[in-house]
């Protein structure tokens, strides 16, 4: 039918658009995280998980939809797979952070690269997903880059490896979930809440509390935590629900591209001849991928 044909492009645009506003935010972290590099990691993650929650209760609370969340925590089928989707983002941050204080941007860059393949993956595996022949070899030549990479590494690289495995996680656990991308965000911050702000009790308790302790630029980058966190999230889980993941996974590679050039850059991390081939590849996947999931989400305009 028509009209359900062009809803259905629709759809696909927005969740396009959502996906491009996430992805572009989440490229620029490094230079937020970078700031806050003196925090530890793991006072950082927390910061992020407790002001989400206090950034997430005031858009629901303007927006009226409060029994979006108590519907969740009376499914316990739902209740059970958020529970595993926050351990999976909480993981994901944490890893992050770490990266990026530690002056590992491009090992997390090699892990956004190695997410999309992760995420058509296991679209494939868990939903039964079906890739043409030019979106398998657009993957063979992202997987020939991301190969390039890891050889260049000359070590397991952990780093990478648990950021796309716990987003590709992610991504598939909420894309399942029956539960709408706000709603879903805050039960997950919830869940997380109390541990959280626990330990930053601990830590305001013995005097090592950056936020309380330090200069106040520090105080607040860490409580615009929760701005920052929460935004991008939102528009991820609502651009999941709208298009396939393989279709998620390959724009994905706008973060991983922002956080090699940053690396590169600006931070200084060496760029090997390695590195250039691993670019040449991946990129050449991306063309032909975008020019092949173009024409289904962009058709011919129909006349008559």
């Amino acid at each position: 039918m028509p009209h359900t044909a062009d809803a259905a492009h629709r759809e696909a645009r927005l969740g396009v658009t959502y996906a491009l506003a996430a992805y572009l935010v989440w490229g620029f972290f490094p230079i937020y995280f970078k700031a806050l590099a003196g925090v530890a990691p793991l006072e950082v993650l927390s910061h992020r998980i407790v002001w989400s929650v206090v950034t997430l209760a005031l858009m629901l609370t303007v927006a009226r939809r409060w029994e979006g969340v108590r519907a969740v925590f009376a499914r316990p089928r739902t209740l059970l797979t958020l529970c595993a989707t926050s351990l999976l983002i909480a993981v994901n941050w944490l890893v992050f952070i770490y990266a990026v204080g530690a002056g590992k941007v491009l090992q997390s860059s090699l892990g956004y690269f190695i997410n999309p393949l992760v995420s058509a993956l296991l679209g494939v595996l868990f939903l039964r997903e079906r890739l043409g022949a030019k979106q398998k070899a657009s993957f063979l030549l992202a997987a020939t880059g991301v190969l390039f990479l890891t050889i260049h590494h000359g070590e397991l690289p952990w780093i990478s490896l648990v950021l796309a495995f716990s987003f590709g996680l992610y991504g598939l656990l909420r894309k399942q979930a029956p539960v709408d991308s706000l709603s879903g965000l805050t039960v997950e911050t919830i869940l997380l809440f109390l541990p959280a702000l626990g330990y930053l009790g601990w830590l305001a308790a013995g005097g090592r509390s950056a936020f309380v302790a330090g200069p106040p630029h520090l105080t607040l980058l860490l409580a615009c935590a929760g701005v920052l966190t929460s935004t991008p999230l939102i528009w991820f889980a609502a651009a999941t629900k709208r298009l396939r993941l393989a279709t998620v996974g390959l724009m994905q590679y706008i973060v991983p591209t922002l956080h090699f050039l940053l690396a590169v850059f600006a931070y200084g991390e060496p760029f090997t001849r390695a590195h250039l081939m691993s670019f040449a590849c991946i990129w050449a996947g991306l063309v032909l991928y975008t020019i092949d999931a173009a024409k289904l989400l962009f058709p011919p305009s129909r006349q008559g």
